[in-house]
């Protein structure tokens, strides 16, 4: 069965870097695209980032400049590099394919 993994959450202060890797299984990694979301308590369930089979990137107004994702098809990982980490950051982050979705990994930015 398909299967996403998510890891890398955790707690980091705010300005610094956290990188989420997602492993997928069960799939032909390759010619899917596939996209990273989250939800803050209390907030509806928003897309952070996305990229294409083609590596085609496509990110919320909100992380544009800070977040990074990219994909390793021989490893079937997708990755979400964090940079300049904000309190307004602090969500469950899901990895999602399709009608997919990993469990998610919480990343808490606080001082």
């Amino acid at each position: 069965q398909v299967q996403l993994v998510e890891s890398g959450g955790g707690l980091v202060q705010p300005g610094g870097s956290l990188r989420l890797s997602c492993a997928v299984s069960g799939i032909t990694f390759s010619i899917y695209g596939m996209g990273w979301y989250r939800q803050a308590p209390g907030k509806q369930r928003e897309l952070v980032a996305s990229i294409t089979s083609g590596d085609s990137t496509r990110y919320a107004d909100s992380v544009k400049g800070r977040f990074t994702i990219s994909r390793d098809n021989a490893k079937n990982n997708v990755y979400l590099q964090m940079n300049s980490l904000k309190p307004e950051d602090t969500a469950v982050y899901y990895c999602n394919t399709m009608e997919y979705w990993g469990k998610g990994t919480l990343v808490t930015v606080s001082s």
